[in-house]
């Protein structure tokens, strides 16, 4: 974006600059900039195909989409056939006659709508992250495409607000991790390698994780009493724990690539505990 804007001072009439800083807001979860450099491409070139396709997919991530389908068929009189502009008026026009992707089919999906602002607002360690467009975006994204989350679990406000989302059991969690990170190390800590400080991170998960499974072992005598679906979702939670605890043991071994599989296969199996997912990422 930065290099675009530069491009942008140096030759503002040219309108592929505007076309191209646009795709990256809307990558970036910044529909609204994203709109305002697709206005501003048609502007300076009416002709050229992709400032409708910026300007639709745009309003289509703002949600507005009686305006985004105006915008994709104003293409189309132009440029009949452009395969950009359909594709772009068949997406606008299923999300507006259906749910959101994701949503229908359960599991992460449903985390991300209006219920979650409303814990977020409740909450006084998060409401004032409704005031933050950055964040706010990031949202919007979610709520579209929920499997956008794993690019996303650097952002400790993201990992707040899942903990938020999960209720107090999530939150506990995220609590936790926001400690560690605020208290300063003490002068003996600082002179250990860093490798250390991820060992010890990795065994306190092991700890929780163990203290997770042996839960499991204490609630395993009333399964007889669960119905079958309740059974194997109890299943795939405990081989998901023994799964994520063979990807920390891979991890340490350095074997990177297979521990990132171990961790893909607890997430399939559990994809609502967001240890998981911090451990991937």
């Amino acid at each position: 974006i930065e290099s675009y804007t530069a491009a942008i001072n140096l030759d503002g009439t040219n309108h592929l600059y505007y076309s191209n800083r646009s795709a990256a807001y809307l990558k970036k979860g910044d529909a609204q900039n994203a709109l305002d450099d697709a206005n501003s491409t048609i502007a300076l070139d009416p002709n050229f195909s992709k400032g409708y396709s910026r300007k639709g997919a745009a309003l289509h991530a703002l949600k507005r989409y009686n305006d985004a389908i105006a915008a994709f068929e104003e293409g189309l009189k132009k440029f009949p056939g452009d395969t950009a502009l359909e594709k772009g008026l068949e997406d606008v026009k299923r999300e507006k006659e259906g749910p959101p992707r994701g949503a229908a089919a359960g599991g992460l999906g449903g985390m991300f709508g209006q219920q979650l602002l409303q814990r977020i607002a409740l909450d006084p360690k998060t409401r004032h992250y409704l005031n933050d467009k950055e964040f706010m975006a990031k949202i919007q994204m979610l709520q579209r495409d929920p499997n956008s989350l794993t690019a996303m679990l650097s952002d400790p406000r993201i990992m707040e607000v899942l903990g938020v989302a999960l209720g107090g059991g999530g939150a506990g969690m995220d609590d936790d991790d926001d400690k560690d990170s605020d208290k300063p190390p003490s002068p003996s800590k600082n002179d250990k390698p860093q490798s250390m400080d991820v060992d010890k991170q990795q065994s306190q998960q092991q700890q929780q994780s163990s203290s997770t499974t042996t839960q499991e072992k204490e609630e395993e005598e009333d399964l007889s009493q669960l119905s079958p679906a309740e059974q194997k979702k109890k299943q795939d939670q405990k081989l998901a724990v023994q799964a994520k605890l063979r990807g920390n043991d891979l991890y340490k071994a350095k074997q990177f690539d297979e521990a990132l599989s171990a961790y893909d296969e607890a997430i399939a199996l559990d994809p609502t505990n967001m240890t998981f997912h911090s451990n991937k990422a």
